[in-house]
Formats: C-alpha cells, structure tokens, sequence
C-alpha cells in the first residue's frame, strides 16, 4: 500500500544508479508519498519511538561490547572500569541500561495500542504475529543482556530462568546443560549469552523490516478501525506524519534523558551491584521489571512443568489474539464494553507486575493465582464471547465521514501528489 512515486533524481549520475537500484524511489514511496490515515493520534507515534530506541541500544551495545570482556573473573570489573575509564563510558553504559527499559515501556504501550483498537483483526494479521516475534526477541536479548555484568543477581538469575528448561520432558537436563555450557551456570554459560546477546538486536532489525513491509503492505490501522478508502481518508506520510513521530520522540527523550542523568540506577536491583557468588543465594531472585508479570504467572502455577507452560502460554496468548476475537468491529471507540474490560485487563497485567516483585507467600499466593486466571480468561473466554454478544456503536463509512461528524467545520486536509 505504498504511495505511487514520481521522484526522479536530478543528476545523471542520480538517475543512473535508480535505474539499476530504485532504493530512492522505494523511500520515496513508502516513508514521503506513503498515504497515512488522517486521524492518528500520538499513540502511533510509538512505532518510531521504538525504531529509534532500538537503533540507539544497537549503537550503544556495539560500543560497550568493544570494551567487555565477557570472562566470568573480568566481566564485572569491566563494566565497573567502562563506567569510570573509559571516556564517557558512564553514560553510554546508563544509555544502555536505561534505554532497554524504555524499549520495553514502548512496546508495552504499542502492544496495547494494538490491542485497544484492533490493529490485530484481519488483514494485519501476518503483521501482528511479526510483532509477537519481536517482542519475543526482545525479550530473550533483554534477559541475556540483564545476565552479562555478572553481578549476583545476574548470575542467580540466570541459574532460575535456564533451569525453567529442566521441566521439559525427557531432554530438559539435557537443554540446561547445553545452555549452561557444564553442569552450572559458568564462563561457558557467559560466552554463551554474550554471544547471542550482540547477535540477537540484528535479528531484531531483519524482523522489524519485516514488521514494516507488512504494515505498508496492509496500511495503518487508525482509532477508528475504518481502512482508507479515499483521498479524503489520508495524508502523505512526509511531512504529517514524520512531524508527528519527531515529537513524540522528543518527549519520550525527555524521559529517557530524566532516568539516565537524574535517578540512572532506579531501575536496577542493589543486589546486582555485588559481584557474583555461587555460594550465596539472594534473599530474593527476582528478574527485570519488564519480565514482572509473566514472572508472577509462573510462581503462580505449583507445578514447575504446567508453570513454565503457563508462562510461555500467556505470550502465545498474544499470537493467537486475532482469532480469538471474534468482533466484527475493530476499535475499542465502538465498542463499550470492551473498552471497560480492556482496561480491567490492563489493571490485571500491573497487578500481576506487582505481585511478581513481592515474595511468593501468603495471601499473595492466591492474589497471583487469581490475576492469572483473569489473565487467561481475557483470551479464552471474555473476547470470543464479545464477539457474539456485545452491541457495538454505529461504525463511521469512513475516516473522513468520523472526522467531520466530530468536528463538522473541518476542510479535508491537502493532498501531496508523488
């Protein structure tokens, strides 16, 4: 669905080049020409945010690795000496840190976006399952990541997540041994996830271009959950919507920025600030906050084998969500009482955050055992039954028909041809 191009470079030189690589007038037409609905608001501005993000992790990362020696005796002083020795290596460390925090607030608010207005509901469906994909990434680079300063928190947790993979039948022990590089978490284990660690943000990026060839493929949803059906339905991507995501990035680095100069450590644990002891187990072995929630789901299940299941189950909630709705109508904005229990749902995940930083005893045993069956519920029961039951309000013809009903003054914004 990219918008039809007439650039033509200027130079022979120009023109040349684009008549044996049309790299200029693919850009063209699928970041300036591309038609974008008209009514998006700033919550779609997070797509850029996390293009961004994630090009500055992948900077950053490639700079600290040149520095790391990922060596069990070395690697915690080496982030220590990164952050005093090196020339401005405390901030690119805290950049780093912090930055894959904010990776993780963004795409939590993509991730709800999408599903408050439907952006999963045929024909998106191909570029959901790709965001599933990435965030399933992100997620095995943010913990290997989390694991690399060897500090106790990182060692213990990667001793409890890897062992996870005991409960797999038959070759459980023979996985963890494999992932353990021995028979223990050791300098096997810390090649092992340095190495997957560097590997994984391009894997990531190949993805993301997927993630974007998809969307430009189907076009963007909107608030409304209407596809574009005529001009009137659209602007030209440049200079509209490029506006739009440069100021949502500039905000979203205002609080980036904040973390990293004013409180750049509020988002680790203390404990991962002691170097790592076999010997002694924290307290409490707690992960990453951005892990919180299916962290709680997992302590929730007694057995270990239905808990690892749970845990994996509640990320392939998200694969399968474009089927398990079956509403006919795309946004929350028409549907009522969707709406109220999105946001109950919504109110679950935090809960279930909550409980999985608090130790797994008394009352919030059974608070996190109730939350997860609320989680799962969500999926299985509530949306396939809204799909059959709930009275939706009257969906607008199209976008232009939404926007003028609202504000009825409005002239249709100007069209740029290619």
């Amino acid at each position: 669905m990219s918008g039809s191009s007439t650039w033509t470079p200027k130079s022979a030189l120009g023109r040349w080049f684009e008549s044996r690589l049309p790299i200029g007038g693919l850009v063209h037409s699928s970041f300036i020409a591309y038609p974008t609905p008209r009514n998006l608001n700033y919550m779609w501005t997070f797509g850029a945010i996390l293009s961004f993000m994630l090009g500055a992790q992948i900077l950053t990362g490639v700079v600290l690795a040149m520095h790391y020696i990922p060596d069990s005796k070395l690697a915690f002083t080496s982030v220590d000496l990164i952050r005093r020795d090196v020339n401005w290596g405390w901030l690119i460390q805290k950049l780093h840190a912090n930055g894959a925090s904010m990776f993780f607030i963004a795409v939590y608010l993509h991730i709800a976006r999408g599903m408050y207005y439907g952006s999963y509901k045929g024909p998106r469906e191909v570029l959901w399952l790709l965001g599933v994909v990435i965030f399933l990434l992100m997620m095995a680079t943010g913990f290997m990541g989390y694991v690399l300063p060897w500090g106790q928190m990182s060692g213990w947790g990667a001793t409890v997540i890897t062992n996870l993979f005991s409960a797999i039948p038959v070759v459980g022990d023979t996985v963890v041994t494999w992932l353990w590089g021995g028979y223990a978490v050791g300098q096997p284990t810390l090649n092992r996830f340095f190495s997957l660690h560097y590997l994984l943000p391009f894997m990531i990026a190949g993805v993301v271009i997927l993630h974007v060839w998809a969307l430009h493929v189907v076009g963007q949803n909107n608030p409304t959950g209407v596809d574009i059906k005529t001009e009137k339905d659209s602007v030209p991507f440049t200079p509209y919507a490029t506006l739009k995501d440069a100021t949502g990035i500039a905000f979203f680095l205002i609080l980036y920025m904040y973390f990293v100069f004013y409180i750049p450590d509020y988002l680790g644990d203390p404990v991962n600030y002691v170097p790592f002891n076999p010997a002694q187990t924290p307290a409490e072995i707690v992960p990453e906050w951005y892990f919180l929630p299916f962290y709680a789901i997992l302590r929730s299940i007694p057995n270990k084998l239905l808990g690892v299941i749970m845990m994996f189950g509640a990320i392939a909630m998200l694969a399968l969500l474009p089927w398990l709705d079956t509403s006919k109508v795309r946004s929350a904005v028409y549907r009522p009482v969707f709406r109220l229990v999105f946001f109950i749902f919504v109110a679950v995940c935090l809960g279930l955050g909550w409980v999985g930083s608090q130790p797994p005893q008394g009352t919030l045993l059974v608070v996190g055992r109730v939350l997860t069956a609320l989680y799962f519920a969500y999926f299985v029961i509530v949306l396939p039954l809204l799909g059959l039951f709930e009275q939706t309000k009257p969906v607008p013809a199209s976008i232009a028909d939404a926007i003028l009903a609202k504000n009825p003054g409005e002239e249709p914004a100007p069209q740029v041809n290619g």
